[in-house]
């Protein structure tokens, strides 16, 4: 199966209307054409940052669909897929495929902490329905399995749709290990430390950041590709302060409800998040100033762009 897909890929929001009780297509529409204007060269619907977990199958065919044709393959389009139930996995999977997705992101199956051979298991029921390429997801925090590159390897072995992985297991040395055990079968994508992943191999980065700053995700891999390493750390230094000032802000998971405030703050409305997740309108004088502070960030950021 011939790579196609390398750089930055966001995992994109989902836009709601007021209150979350509907899929905002429209905010959805635009968010993409802001994703194709900053030379994003593809986009991940229905991660962790997507809400997956909060979408019914209606508003899921609902997405992808509306994706996809969009795109009109301006950019090629993931779709997050995973499931606790290996029947729903495999629907999913099926039903992206069909829509015309190019690929799909799969975490094993979460909560109950799988074996390898039930990993192995739920990769082959998906495997047997699905031709387009498989970009495994390795975030231990979230699945609560961390798979070892060993076992990624018999896994690209054994299934010729796997042939990606977003490392997040904070492992760095990992992006080696899997490019090593697999010969060369698999591409990381970095999840985290993007600058370490590409000087040991990695060819990808899946991120949040592109909800809010496209256009230095898209360039920061672009460096990257390139090797030019002190331009992209400057892009980066930026990234790690937005992260960490994120991940100090918000009690659950602030990527899900940032993103969202962030968005809009740059002019990309696209709702707040769904329950159980705290909503941005919620954290009341201490998420404005926190959002005021991150757009300072982002400000800092765009005007460092052009001079990279």
């Amino acid at each position: 199966m011939a790579e196609e897909f390398r750089g930055s890929y966001g995992v994109l929001v989902t836009p709601f209307t007021e209150g979350g009780k509907s899929v905002d297509v429209e905010a959805l529409k635009r968010l993409l054409d802001w994703q194709i204007a900053s030379h994003s060269p593809g986009v991940i619907m229905l991660g962790t940052t997507g809400e997956f977990l909060t979408i019914s199958d209606e508003e899921r065919r609902l997405i992808v669909e509306t994706t996809v044709k969009h795109m009109a393959g301006r950019a090629k389009v993931l779709v997050g897929t995973m499931n606790a139930y290996t029947p729903n996995a495999v629907r999913y999977s099926a039903e992206a495929q069909e829509l015309g997705a190019d690929g799909l992101m799969i975490l094993p199956p979460y909560y109950y902490t799988p074996t390898h051979d039930e990993i192995q298991g739920y990769y082959k029921a998906i495997c047997s329905k699905v031709s387009i390429p498989i970009m495994v997801y390795n975030n231990p925090f979230t699945s609560r399995v961390d798979m070892p590159a060993s076992l990624i390897a018999k896994l690209s072995r054994d299934f010729e749709q796997i042939r990606y992985i977003k490392e997040a297991s904070k492992d760095v040395a990992r992006v080696k290990d899997v490019i090593d055990e697999s010969e060369g079968r698999v591409k990381v994508f970095a999840g985290e430390r993007v600058v370490e992943s590409y000087m040991l191999g990695a060819t990808g980065y899946v991120n949040p950041y592109a909800n809010y700053i496209p256009e230095a995700s898209t360039l920061i891999c672009e460096l990257l590709a390139k090797k030019e390493y002190a331009k992209a750390e400057k892009i980066s230094f930026y990234i790690n302060k937005i992260d960490h000032l994120i991940a100090k802000g918000h009690p659950l998971y602030g990527h899900q409800c940032y993103s969202k405030a962030l968005a809009a703050a740059r002019g990309y409305p696209v709702g707040d998040v769904r329950p159980p997740i705290t909503t941005f309108a919620s954290l009341g004088d201490e998420g404005r100033d926190r959002l005021k502070t991150l757009m300072g960030m982002i400000e800092e950021l765009n005007a460092l762009l052009p001079n990279l």
